[in-house]
């Protein structure tokens, strides 16, 4: 087949994010499409997909010419004036170096949202590059619309003679204003320089019916609407033209396209990629190798680790050997910089008290790695094996996933940066797409929709961050969004224009946790770029490119639980308690107590309903038990649990083969573990170890060919042995089903030993643990409501927040009678800040606030606003100086205005207007305000805290609950003991966790509370449907459940719920009504015509203070409840109102 007779050098794919809408995929195979012999990618600034896009042209049989819209700055300083684009192409390896300099160089000079290079900095930078000098929107043409043709001819002199004849001027012809005028006078220019032409079309988008899916991507950008005229529009003729196409647009000047070709076969490089390139570690030992090193630090690490568990001779023998088989795997692999430079960090974690977890992942499995202190868990006792994190037969790079304290993994990351240089660290990009229920939204806004047209119709997406689903499976599935689009043209518009748009790129961020180290200045190796948020390198490729380019990778995650130990940790060293967490007993009664009664609220991993119930029915009472519990809790094994948990408790069971008994013992003849897959084949076919990592990836991926294969090693080893050919088919079948679902076990035994740590925690020092828990749950309300009603389910004081007594933290505080209690925090409450709050504390220092003039005239005024100042009084905070919190919220401006002259005074050295030592203080004249009703103050105490701590909301509604037959939370258990199956429950909502059926319906679980604790109900889909609207943090309600025990487990299943406002209202009660001489009767009256039509009755009595008695019964029923009698003592003359 004979190529095209011309190229397209100028495309913006995806990865000129918010403004390509070509997918790499798509453009490469539009090029092939369409014979072209090259491509280029030219996005805006970045080289984001350079490596992606010539991996993607060589399997495809295109020549890739990698290449970058590369601008100069702007030549206005007026606001939102935009630098001017020039293209760039790499004709060799120079150039392509080039092109990764100025691309980082505007991005970590520039500004990144709108990266620039000045051109003396571009012309330094020109060899091995070719240039096109910007089309319409670049900076020649510009100079020439604003009639500077000495200037336009001057850059263009220059340009030329910095890329020395590697220029060439380029032609679009888009149906802009001006271009015919621009070309009048460009095309003699470039004429007279004998500068050669070539047409460009700047490809926005792959065809010519996406147009105005590409407009509304970008208005999303620009924050517009398309109905807007003044923003920035690409022409509709930007998209992929054929050759032919391009010929007819350029028939005047063919010679433009045929210099596409000359300047393809000029630029015949591409983005290549390398084996890993691994820095040497600063630490290697004078005089030694990195191996020598390694081999001397494990050696010593395990003497270390052996002395701390009194090893004897026969211990230390086996753990020898397996150090020497790993020490000589690494070295032959050629590894042992990477676990030098991993230790190294670690151990600089660890001696500056930074919590780093046990281990992560198949890592965990290595002697070496828990010698040198990398993991913290003995693979040896667990059977963790080695192969499974570095295969001797499959050779890769091992890959270390560390935990660290979420607060302190920065520190980390800073003393590598130190260490090896800032130039040659960087964490990885990656990109955040436009899912499907964004797409909706943001398209919708765009073209100017009704928006609660547009939520309609979000509102029908699921949303399942772990897997997002795509507009067209979600079209496909839901009926009444295909109703929709059928019956409406706007919402038929809205999903045509997000199908279009939905997955391409929006933004571009830092991944989580990788970092590279490099072993040269990274701009040599890939492009990099700058987080508008940080001073630290990002590469321009994400995971997988950056790896590909011969970066090694090293994760340095967060993990919470880290965090919220330490804390718990530092509370007991504050009351003088030193805990190692390394050395606590493993086989503690107290912890296994714990988790067998399913009191896991704070508990890492096993926090859930289903993993409380399964810890029940298991009786959990050793280490293994939890490391299978991780494993099995997942779809697919979950199925075994039943099994797993009667086998423990007694029932028999046999193997499939007597020869792998003691492989599958620890887990009852279930298959639990990748491992012990790779133990069978072992032992059963005489496979090695690394060979049997390769048969359970095989197993893994089901590639049939493979399989085969393997099946064959196995049959033919395991009848060598003996055993039946029968029966090895049945036990490789057996594998082969469960590699399904096997779980990796070093990384459940690192993890359930997290778990056990905070379980211990939680067992032996409950209130530091659950302190440290809420510190770190400061600004998820939902969680602290959760943890203070475990706290006072454990009996733990919850002390009220305090403007005397609470820190900016969670604290501990022993009470009168020598209990302790967790303080509550003043930062957790909503709208104030940590840092004012800080301030606070400082202010207060030592002395207790005396009163709000006090508490004024110590404060910060700059750190304290009133908005603050409100939320604390409605949370209550100045209860310990006033109890009327409508005083204090009324008065927030008078306590910032003396705050503020206060400070004014200390300022200025005077003695003090409001009086000084010596004098007497000057008393704050406060506003009386309204006062707050009972609902109104916890309500509004809520709005502060998120949840209620003074007062629960049902206890004035103890009269109506005793009507309705209402069951405390607290006595739920010892309903469904005595053969209870069906109650009523009442509470508050806690929060909501919803979550699709099998069936793609959604069930829910809500936590409840109560004046008594709470406890969570279930609704499955007829019942949440019928009340997801009443689901809502803080609604009242009254639930009518079954009640079913399933082992220890409660389980509580919703059958119908109701407003509990309107339930009390159908109730026959009664309110009496005690009324002074000045009672206003027409307000009565009014009040009592607003909640007519019930079954209840009002009754009017005289003063209390009167002697006589009368009564007089209103005519007529009442909808009578605690709100009517709340409403009705606010009315003048009311003495007292109370519900019988």
């Amino acid at each position: 087949m004979s190529h095209a007779d011309f190229v397209h050098l100028r495309n913006h794919s995806a990865y000129s994010l918010s403004q390509g809408a070509i997918r790499i995929p798509e453009l490469v195979s539009l090029a092939a499409k369409n014979g072209m012999p090259a491509v280029a990618l030219t996005d805006s600034g970045n080289l984001f997909g350079a490596l992606e896009f010539s991996l993607y042209c060589r399997s495809n049989g295109v020549q890739p010419i990698v290449g970058c819209q590369i601008s100069l700055p702007p030549r206005s300083t007026k606001p939102g004036a935009m630098s001017e684009p020039l293209v760039v192409l790499a004709r060799n390896e120079e150039g392509l170096a080039n092109l990764q300099i100025l691309s980082s160089e505007g991005f970590l000079n520039g500004d990144p949202a709108d990266p620039s290079v000045a051109v003396d900095f571009l012309c330094q930078h020109a060899a091995g590059l070719f240039l096109l000098t910007g089309g319409n929107r670049g900076p020649i043409n510009k100079l020439i619309l604003e009639e500077q043709k000495s200037e336009a001819q001057a850059l263009l002199s220059r340009l030329e003679e910095a890329f020395r004849g590697n220029i060439a001027v380029e032609l679009n012809r888009l149906g802009e204003a001006g271009e015919q005028e621009v070309e009048s006078i460009l095309i003699p220019m470039a004429d007279q320089m004998d500068i050669p032409l070539v047409a460009t079309n700047e490809c926005f988008f792959p065809k010519p019916e996406m147009h105005e899916a590409h407009d509304a991507l970008l208005c999303i950008a620009q924050g517009r609407t398309i109905a807007e005229e003044d923003r920035w529009h690409v022409s509709p003729q930007a998209w992929f033209k054929t050759p032919a196409e391009m010929r007819a647009v350029f028939h005047d000047l063919p010679e433009a396209c045929d210099n596409t070709l000359i300047i393809a076969q000029k630029c015949a490089v591409a983005a290549c990629t390398r084996k890993p390139l691994l820095p040497i570690c600063p630490k290697v030992r004078e005089g030694s190798t990195e191996e020598e090193t390694l081999r001397a630090m494990a050696w010593e690490g395990l003497e270390k680790r052996l002395e701390a568990i009194n090893a004897d001779e026969e211990k230390r023998k086996l753990y020898s050997e397996r150090l020497q088989v790993e020490l000589d795997i690494i070295a032959r692999m050629g590894f042992p910089g990477y676990f030098l430079i991993v230790a190294d960090f670690i151990q600089w974690a660890k001696a500056h008290d930074i919590p780093v977890g046990p281990g992560r992942g198949s890592g965990a499995g290595s002697l070496v790695a828990y010698a040198l202190t990398i993991t913290d868990i003995d693979p040896i006792p667990f059977g963790l094996l080695f192969e499974r994190f570095l295969n001797p037969e499959r050779v890769s790079m091992p890959d270390f996933d560390i935990d660290f304290c979420q607060d302190r993994r920065d520190e980390v990351i800073r003393y590598v940066r130190e260490e090896y240089g800032g130039s040659r660290v960087a964490q990885i990009i990656t990109f955040g797409k436009l899912q499907a229920k964004a797409a909706v939204r943001d398209v919708g806004r765009v073209l100017g929709l009704p928006y609660g047209m547009v939520n309609r119709v979000a509102e029908l997406i699921p949303n399942n961050p772990a897997k997002p689903v795509s507009l067209s499976d979600a079209i496909e599935g839901e009926p009444r969004l295909q109703e929709m689009r059928d019956s409406d043209e706007s919402l038929k518009r809205l999903m045509e224009i997000a199908l279009q748009l939905e997955g391409l790129y929006r933004h571009a961020s830092t991944h989580a946790a990788g970092v590279v180290i490099g072993d040269r200045e990274l701009v040599e190796l890939v492009p990099l770029y700058r987080d508008p948020k940080s001073d630290m390198l990002v590469t321009q490729y994400n995971m997988k490119y950056v790896e590909q380019a011969g970066l090694v990778k090293f994760d340095f995650l967060g993990l919470t639980t880290l965090t919220i130990l330490k804390r718990g940790l530092d509370f007991l060293k504050e009351q003088g308690i030193i805990v190692d967490l390394s050395r606590i007993p493993l086989d503690d009664t107290k912890t296994f107590e714990m988790l067998a009664k399913g009191d896991t609220a704070g508990v890492f991993q096993f926090e859930g309903a289903g993993m409380r119930d399964m810890l029940k029915q298991m009786a959990a009472s050793r280490l293994e038990d939890l490391i299978a519990g991780v494993s099995l809790y997942r779809p697919g094994p979950m199925a075994n649990i039943p099994d797993y948990c009667r086998r423990k408790h007694g029932e028999p069971w046999e193997p499939p083969h007597e020869e792998i008994r003691d492989i599958l013992e620890e887990t009852y003849g279930i298959m639990v573990y990748q491992e012990q897959v790779m133990q069978i084949a072992q032992k059963m076919a005489g496979y090695s170890l690394g060979g049997a990592d390769l048969l359970r990836r095989a197993m893994g991926k089901k590639i049939a060919a493979e399989m085969e294969k393997q099946r064959a090693i196995f049959t033919e080893g395991a009848t060598a042995r003996g055993i039946p050919q029968e029966k090895a088919v049945e036990v490789f079948d057996l594998m082969a089903r469960f590699a399904d679902y096997g779980f990796n076990k070093s990384h459940a035994a690192a993890y359930a030993l997290v778990s056990y740590q905070t379980a211990w925690m939680k067992a032996n020092h409950p209130v530091a643990f659950l302190a440290g828990c809420m510190s770190l749950a400061r600004e998820k309300t939902d969680k602290l409501a959760a943890l203070c009603q475990e706290a006072r389910r454990m009996k733990i004081p919850v002390l009220p927040v305090d403007i005397n007594k609470s820190l900016a933290d969670f604290s501990i505080e022993t009470l009168e009678d020598g209990r302790q209690g967790i303080r509550y925090a003043l930062s957790a409450i909503k709208r104030v800040g940590a840092a004012a709050m800080q301030s606070v504390v400082a202010s207060r220092g030592d002395r207790p606030f005396q009163d709000l003039t006090d508490f004024a005239e110590r404060c910060d005024p700059k750190s304290l606003n009133k908005i603050q100042l409100e939320s604390l009084a409605k949370a209550g905070a100045f209860d310990s100086l006033l109890k009327e919190r409508h005083i204090v919220f009324s008065s927030a401006d008078i306590l910032l205005r003396r705050a503020q002259a206060r400070a004014q005074e200390q300022q200025m050295g005077q003695a003090g207007l409001f009086g000084g030592a010596g004098q007497e203080r000057e008393i704050l004249r406060l506003n009386e305000g309204r006062p707050w009703p009972d609902f109104e103050r916890l309500s509004l105490e809520a709005s502060a805290i998120g949840f209620h701590m003074s007062a629960h909301p049902l206890d004035a509604y103890r009269s109506v609950l005793r009507r309705l037959g209402v069951t405390p939370s607290n006595a739920l258990e010892n309903a469904a003991k005595t053969g209870t199956t069906r109650v009523k429950i009442a509470g508050c909502v806690v929060d909501r966790k919803e979550r699709p059926t099998r069936t793609g319906k959604k069930m829910a679980w809500v936590n409840l509370s109560d004046s008594g604790g709470g406890c969570e109900v279930t609704l499955f889909s007829e019942t949440l449907t019928s009340c997801r609207d009443l689901l809502v943090a803080g609604q009242a309600i009254l639930v009518t459940a079954e009640l079913k025990v399933d082992g220890d487990a409660l389980r509580i299943t919703a059958q119908n719920v109701m407003d509990l406002e309107v339930a009390a209202a159908a109730e026959r009660s009664e309110i009496r009504v005690w009324l002074k001489e000045d009672a206003s009767l027409p307000d009565l009256a009014s009040l009592l015509e607003e909640v007519q039509g019930g079954f209840g009755r009002v009754k009017l009595l005289p003063s209390v203070e009167e002697t006589q008695d009368v009564e007089i019964s209103i005519p007529g029923h009442y909808r009578v409840t605690p709100r009517l009698a709340e409403r009705l003592r606010t009315l003048r003359g009311v003495e007292k109102a109370l519900q019988v």
